[in-house]
């Protein structure tokens, strides 16, 4: 199933095809989100090891390879390369939104000079490249990427990242808001489950982007 009929949920089950995207490498970016050392960490607890053992296969075996092939090319193309990361600017984590300060899994303290907020090295931004730093789940609430965006003339940003559920999702819908076409690398994103990334893909496709497959996508632009 190609990417026109591909992630439907319930609202758009029968919904016309979309036309094909026409993605001009001057209006275009990429951006990943996210993939920092935080979360390719092993936890020491076997039990731990064990629940995330699915998502860190699917990092290591598929999603960092492709995003990495995939900044390649656009690089190659001279298409800019974006990252954001999360990070906060004072070390007790103050500045952090209330998203990131609540208990469980996603309090994150992660302040900016730390190794644990980098940017894993496979995929590390190239000298010139624009990295920003967030404290909030979507790129463009916390951050000024919204006014380069715009001083740039960019109107497609393709996104790929981690979690899809989560800051990569925030990211889709503050862009799709904005009136940016969006589109999301499907074998470029995880979230800590498949069902969890599956199930977000469907909610998210159609009515704030559009989900390809790296593979599509290098084909329609012809990367």
């Amino acid at each position: 199933m190609n990417w026109k009929r591909a992630y439907r949920s319930f609202y758009y089950e029968g919904a016309p095809e979309p036309e094909a995207m026409d993605l001009v490498p001057d209006e275009t970016v990429m951006l990943t989100i996210d993939v920092q050392n935080s979360y390719l960490e092993i936890a020491d607890d076997p039990l731990e090891q064990a629940r995330w053992a699915p998502f860190q296969e699917r990092m290591r075996r598929l999603v960092i390879p492709a995003t990495r092939d995939l900044q390649a090319r656009f690089r190659r193309q001279k298409i800019d390369v974006l990252h954001a990361r999360i990070a906060c600017l004072l070390a007790d984590g103050r500045d952090r939104s209330l998203s990131q300060k609540k208990p469980g899994w996603n309090y994150l303290l992660l302040p900016r000079e730390s190794d644990a907020s980098q940017i894993v090295p496979e995929l590390a931004p190239q000298p010139g490249e624009m990295v920003f730093t967030k404290t909030t789940d979507s790129a463009l609430t916390g951050t000024n990427l919204r006014l380069v965006l715009q001083n740039m003339g960019v109107k497609h940003v393709v996104l790929t990242g981690i979690f899809t559920d989560q800051c990569v999702s925030s990211t889709v819908r503050s862009l799709a808001d904005e009136s940016f076409n969006v589109v999301v690398v499907e074998d470029c994103c995880a979230a800590g489950t498949d069902e969890l990334h599956q199930r977000e893909l469907e909610i998210i496709n159609m009515i704030y982007c559009q989900v390809v497959s790296s593979a599509e996508l290098i084909e329609m632009m012809g990367l």
